[in-house]
């Protein structure tokens, strides 16, 4: 089970399309509250955090998904545009798995998803 935090529509329909082909369960928060509250009732085995996502304030969520004993070992993967070294260097920071840019992220997809099973 996914908990996607991506308001990208594109991404978005990518993740849901492949999600839906590899019979995995994904759900998408658009705020920082929602992640919160679906990753803390849910327990997904992955979230997935668009970095240049505004509403979802990635890196700070992140960080309280680490600073909460109950799921802090969940699964983060993150993601951003390769321009953005400052971005993925504070969502290494902040506990992300892995982080990648954008470009790997969606060449992957298939394999990250099919991984969330």
């Amino acid at each position: 089970m996914i908990v996607a935090a991506v308001e990208d529509l594109l991404f978005s329909s990518k993740i849901r399309n492949v999600a839906k082909r590899l019979d995995v369960e994904v759900v998408f928060a658009r705020s920082a509250e929602a992640i919160l509250s679906e990753v803390r009732a849910r327990r997904p085995s992955l979230v997935v955090f668009d970095l240049n996502a505004d509403r979802t304030q990635p890196i700070d969520t992140l960080a309280q998904i680490r600073a909460d004993p109950e799921v802090a070992g969940t699964r983060a993967i993150a993601f951003a545009s390769h321009v953005h070294a400052g971005l993925i260097a504070a969502a290494r920071a902040a506990g992300a798995d892995e982080v990648m840019p954008r470009s790997v992220f969606a060449a992957t997809l298939p394999e990250i998803v099919a991984g969330a099973k």
